[in-house]
């Protein structure tokens, strides 16, 4: 991680931005051009996202910006794209990769109120539509490409799109991208991408250990600058909690685990009846869990705990008692089905996660007078907690079907003419299926046991083989990073020396 500037304050322990670091912007000092880009939008003054990071994203440092959604960094990263394309080039220029068709929208509507008139030309590209209008889009020369990795690698697979002029490479909410299942496509479509130098900027809410990675392979020695409200600081762990109805503990947790997708947690209960039926619940969800309680024997106790050091367990139900010991330096998440009875506790549980530079997310779920225990331990701790709310029942549907789509489509681009053929003989059956209601159950049936065995892969799963994802002419070779770069993917991003 990037050193730090430390003034002893705040819960992640300093304050702290890149050394060689940039004042503040304002609207006024802005270039002419997106002075008026601003003045389309409606700003009056720049969010401190966007005062903060604009000078390095402008300047073209290759940068990670931790900050939240609805903070502005939207505006930040487009106004910069606006300062660096060539409208006179019919070609692509930048790609800004998201997680969702949502927040492809999103973007692309901010992209175009930004630009208005001044001829920048953006498409959103995503999965489960057609391709015609977006191929059509490329043809005209779009400038600006929003996109789904997965709907992105088809259309470079199939060459109607092209990154040969690429100027700006942007991963929005990449912590999302990653839980969404993204990482082997995006290791292939890294191999589409220039190898000349081009900027690189990622924008995540936390950066766990797998995001760290992400950034070592696709930014050039990038520099961290973290956001808390209007201050710079690095965040080690992002603490907040959930109000769930009492009675619906269990189905709360699954929708929270759907949604944050983490690719390994620790799951702490007060008891151990509590450990056991989370436990079971979770397993009869299709997750890949175990329990751990001080009751279990040695030989059961060191069963689990193997397959905790040896990162072959995803989800670690258990008590506080029972977990003490165990060290996993890459654990993303710490799920508190219940605040602890000790409000010592809660911090023993939360420093489970963001360790050794990267970030991680505590959540607590409370129900009734548990809301009043974990603010007053946030109190007590002087602790940032935030409010989520529970996502809906629509929510998880919507997200569990754009996730096994891109996975769907992913293992299609993987098969061979063999496979596609014999895959052909089932395409009218399929047709007719979806179109009668009574049947939808069959292919709802189909596609829970896909997506449930899905779930045991971690979003960090090894890249693919160098062949997978490339026609057979496809000469690039990846991009040469130098001597350093392995040690740069392993030990995360490197401050950059000027």
């Amino acid at each position: 991680m990037p050193e730090e500037q430390t003034d002893g304050s705040g819960p992640g322990g300093g304050f702290a931005e890149p050394l060689n670091a940039l004042p503040e912007t304002t609207l006024e000092a802005l270039p002419e051009a997106l002075r008026r880009a601003s003045a389309r939008a409606g700003w009056s003054a720049l969010m401190p996202v966007q005062a903060r990071a604009l000078p390095y994203l402008i300047g073209g440092r290759d940068m990670m910006v931790q900050s939240r959604t609805g903070s502005g960094k939207t505006g930040a990263f487009v106004l910069s794209i606006l300062s660096r394309v060539d409208l006179k080039r019919a070609s692509a220029q930048a790609l800004v990769l998201v997680p969702t068709r949502e927040l492809a929208h999103q973007v692309a509507r901010e992209a175009a109120m930004l630009a208005g008139d001044d001829g920048l030309r953006s498409i959103a590209v995503y999965g489960g539509t057609g391709y015609r209008e977006q191929i059509e889009a490329f043809r005209r020369g779009a400038h600006l490409v929003i996109g789904t990795p997965g709907r992105v690698l088809d259309h470079l697979m199939r060459r109607t799109l092209t990154l040969d002029d690429l100027q700006v490479l942007v991963f929005d909410e990449a912590d999302r991208m990653l839980s969404m299942g993204f990482y082997p496509d995006m290791c292939r479509l890294q191999r589409f991408l220039p190898r000349r130098r081009h900027n690189g900027w990622m924008f995540s809410a936390t950066y766990p250990a797998f995001v760290l990675r992400l950034a070592g392979q696709f930014l050039h020695e990038p520099e961290m600058l973290s956001l808390s409200e209007d201050s710079v600081h690095v965040l080690s762990t992002e603490h907040a909690y959930v109000v769930v109805p009492a009675l619906k503990k269990d189905r709360a947790l699954i929708r929270i685990i759907e949604v944050d997708n983490p690719p390994s947690a620790f799951i702490f209960c007060n008891t151990k009846a509590k450990v056991e039926y989370v436990a079971a619940v979770l397993r009869n969800f299709g997750y890949d869990a175990d329990a751990l309680t001080a009751d279990l024997n040695q030989g059961a106790r060191e069963k689990v705990l193997a397959r905790v050091r040896e990162s072959k367990l995803r989800f670690l139900v258990a008590t506080d008692l029972a977990a003490r010991g165990i060290d996993v330096p890459d654990l993303s998440h710490v799920i508190q089905y219940e605040p602890p009875e000790d409000p010592e506790g809660y911090v023993h549980r939360a420093g489970r996660t963001g360790r050794a530079g990267a970030t991680g997310v505590a959540i607590t779920l409370v129900a009734g007078v548990e809301e009043l225990s974990i603010k007053n331990i946030a109190k007590q701790f002087s602790i940032s907690m935030v409010a989520r709310p529970l996502p809906t029942e629509e929510e998880v549907q919507a997200l569990v079907a754009e996730r096994v789509t891109a996975l769907l489509e992913a293992r299609m681009r993987a098969l061979d003419s063999l496979h596609t053929e014999r895959m052909g003989r089932f395409v009218p059956l399929a047709r007719q299926l979806g179109q009668i209601e009574e049947e939808a159950p069959l292919l709802a049936m189909l596609l829970d046991e896909y997506y449930q065995r899905s779930l045991h892969a971690p979003p960090d799963a090894p890249a693919p083989p160098p062949h997978e994802g490339r026609s057979p002419d496809h000469n690039r070779r990846p991009r040469d990073r130098g001597p350093d770069s392995r040690r740069r993917d392993r030990d995360g991003p490197r401050r950059r020396h000027r």
